[in-house]
């Protein structure tokens, strides 16, 4: 039997459960202390949603409930918005992995337009990364341990399957390691996304075939494995 036919029930319930998760009320997750939530948005740049090598319009369909997630914390009195963002050095390691992409000052690696012109913009922290990681060699560990108050972590952007699901779990599991109680990280699924890249152009390119259909269901599911609660999305 193969992998794919052994799989089947598997996938049949991911994608059931993905489909059972709940829609969360923002005024139920800031409550009366808005101080205690952030929002910690992951490469909603340029370069992965419309220009670059790796620039997908799948990524870019998230922009807009990411826009009006960011507008609604705001007007709920969230003020922490902390942005980790590709920033790489023009001969980073990782593009052995990756094409060359979103290199620091270059307009790849800028903020969207559409979150760089909401007028509290000047409020965000920009925490740059040379990898897929948001907190090896970043400031993000430093903004945390400056921020205790900070207890509940709205994650989202790209990619579901990357560096998303490294953010989520670095949030997740520094708090189990630290002994931090009651820590929430919560993963709207409307507001993250992975790009795709069918078998048949990868093997045309001679490139990694990615599913991203598959790869977002199955990392959502794996980060909710783990503590992280995935949900529809979050409303006002």
């Amino acid at each position: 039997m193969s992998l794919a036919t052994r799989a089947r029930p598997f996938i049949n319930y991911v994608e059931a459960w993905l489909a059972e998760r709940p829609t969360m009320k923002l005024s139920k997750i800031v409550g009366d202390d808005p101080s205690r939530v952030a929002i910690m948005c992951v490469d909603v740049i340029n370069g992965f949603c419309t220009v670059g090598p790796l620039a997908s319009p799948r990524v870019q369909g998230i922009v807009r409930p990411i826009v009006k997630l960011f507008k609604d914390a705001y007007a709920a009195g969230v003020r922490h918005f902390v942005l980790t963002q590709d920033a790489h050095d023009p001969n980073a390691v990782e593009f052995a992995q990756y094409p060359p992409h979103c290199v620091r000052g270059q307009d790849e690696a800028q903020t969207v337009p559409e979150l760089a012109r909401l007028p509290f913009a000047s409020e965000f922290v920009i925490i740059e990364k040379n990898s897929l990681s948001s907190s090896i060699g970043t400031k993000l560990d430093p903004w945390l341990e400056e921020h205790p108050e900070v207890k509940t972590f709205i994650v989202v952007g790209d990619c579901t399957d990357l560096c998303t699901y490294q953010l989520a779990m670095h949030l997740r599991l520094r708090a189990n390691a630290l002994q931090i109680p009651d820590v929430r990280v919560i993963v709207p699924e409307n507001c993250v996304q992975t790009y795709d890249t069918p078998v048949k152009v990868a093997q045309k390119l001679g490139i990694p075939a990615h599913d991203g259909d598959l790869l977002h269901a199955i990392f959502l599911y794996n980060m909710a494995c783990n503590g992280v609660e995935v949900v529809k999305k979050i409303t006002r």
